[in-house]
């Protein structure tokens, strides 16, 4: 073994202990308890979808820069989110912002299938690049406007959007299944928006509010 390959492990080694940490620490401790959320999180490499100059701050508490301008939630908000979807394991799930797509692999492991929509032609080739090379096998990333949804693949069984929108897009419902869920922000400006919950239950639609979060804005053009 040569000592690019004992670098190389000591590396890997180093994010495994930060990546327990960031699950003990940022997650359960702060209140995540769906113990296939977090397992998600403990398996899924944060590391490999950020950007070389940001790999070591890859498990800390924020959010960081990626291609296009974007960025990758903090772990925290995608843990959150995933929980607030309530997934079992049979579901297909629509994601809007793939982004660098670690928010994809974190569904891949909760879900049967994942579609994600990203609008940036760079991001969607990266993320779709890297969940292949890792072998997220169920996700399928689409360059598409995420407003309207995925047509092609509808129905879902849960739909989850990266962005802030300011009020839920119809294209939403209409794609959605009976019993399913969207998460989305909902509000005009960062400083008001709200991650909202809705679920379809015998043609009504029951709106659920679970806090206030800070989402770049949907991209509706």
């Amino acid at each position: 073994m040569d000592s690019r390959t004992v670098r190389h492990s000591v590396s890997e080694e180093a994010f495994a202990e930060k990546r327990r940490q960031m699950v003990l620490r940022q997650l359960r401790q702060r209140g995540i308890r769906d113990e296939r959320t977090l397992a998600a999180m403990g398996e899924v490499r944060r590391d490999l979808f950020v950007p070389p100059t940001y790999r070591e701050l890859s498990y800390a508490d924020q959010p960081l820069p990626i291609s296009g301008g974007q960025t990758i939630s903090q772990p925290y908000t995608v843990a959150f989110m995933c929980e607030a979807l309530q997934l079992t394991g049979h579901e297909k799930v629509l994601e809007v912002g793939t982004g660098s797509g670690y928010g994809a692999a974190v569904l891949s492991r909760l879900a049967r299938e994942v579609h994600s929509v990203e609008r940036v032609p760079e991001l969607a080739r990266e993320s779709q690049t890297t969940l292949s090379q890792l072998g997220y096998e169920n996700v399928h990333v689409h360059l598409a406007n995420g407003s309207l949804g995925l047509p092609a693949e509808a129905p879902f069984n849960a739909i989850i959007v990266t962005a802030a929108a300011e009020k839920l897009p119809p294209s939403y419902l209409d794609q959605l299944c009976e019993g399913g869920r969207i998460l989305v922000p909902i509000g005009p400006h960062r400083s008001s928006q709200e991650l909202c919950r809705f679920t379809r239950c015998q043609g009504q639609l029951r709106q659920e509010r679970l806090g206030g979060f800070c989402f770049v804005p949907l991209v509706t053009a």
